[in-house]
């Protein structure tokens, strides 16, 4: 049934008239809500959406749970070694990816980076799950896209968190570790390909920070480069530096 007229309005005007769509931009913001908590918006084509803080962003407690994957881990303790799941959970699954997708992106929209990284670990930590099941081809052809993509996400804005509280060579070294992740995954990368799409981005905000801070190259990759040419003494000398460092952080 539907409530065509209610005395009192709900419409969104004034919301939407205050906020314009703007199409190829994630605009989100963080607003109160009328009982005081803090909620995420982001403004879409045809309204907004609005996402909890914390906990699954729609806010409900699926089988009371915290979110879907932490049902599924807990319910796979029963299930054997084989994990078999069915359409409606894998339909459960995408809803859970969708949800924290977006509210990733909004994240990364308002800058609030150490929150798009642990949003990017928990869906992170559902394709781990994933791979414990028993899926078709297409949908371990979905979790390798989605991976990549997932990472991609989580590098930039560890890379961004890094680059705000400890400067420009651990900011370096994120992207490093997560070109190196996604590369492992994609294979060779083409110059059309869709990891290449991600990679690219990722190298040109490397590119950006060396020139910016004035950093050519960090410990770590002087110590590859060392090792590579087999200038093994002062591979050792970057070694204990880079071993100094770990003990002061």
């Amino acid at each position: 049934m539907v409530d065509v007229l209610t005395q009192h309005a709900r419409d969104l005007d004034d919301i939407l008239s205050d906020w314009p769509f703007q199409p190829r931009t994630v605009s989100a913001r963080l607003v109160r809500a009328a009982d005081g908590r803090e909620v995420l918006q982001m403004r879409v084509d045809l309204g907004v959406l609005q996402m909890e803080t914390s906990g699954r962003p729609d806010g409900t407690k699926p089988g009371g749970a915290e979110s879907y994957l932490d049902w599924l881990l807990r319910e796979a303790i029963h299930w054997g070694e084989t994990i078999k799941l069915s359409d409606g959970q894998l339909e459960e699954i995408e809803r859970e990816f969708s949800q924290f997708y977006h509210r990733r992106i909004c994240w990364l929209a308002v800058r609030a980076f150490d929150r798009a990284v642990a949003d990017a670990d928990h869906t992170l930590s559902l394709l781990d799950f994933l791979e414990r099941c028993d899926v078709n081809e297409d949908w371990k052809r979905v979790q390798t896209q989605q991976r990549m993509f997932v990472l991609f996400h989580r590098t930039q804005a560890a890379a961004l968190a890094h680059l705000e509280t400890e400067g420009a060579e651990p900011a370096i070294e994120e992207i490093n570790r997560g070109l190196e992740s996604i590369e492992s995954l994609s294979g060779p990368v083409g110059a059309e390909s869709e990891p290449r799409q991600m990679v690219r981005p990722l190298r040109e905000l490397q590119d950006w920070i060396r020139d910016h801070y004035q950093l050519d190259r960090t410990l770590a990759e002087q110590l590859a480069d060392a090792v590579a040419a087999e200038e093994y003494e002062r591979a050792a000398r970057l070694r204990d530096e880079l071993a100094r460092r770990g003990r002061r952080t």
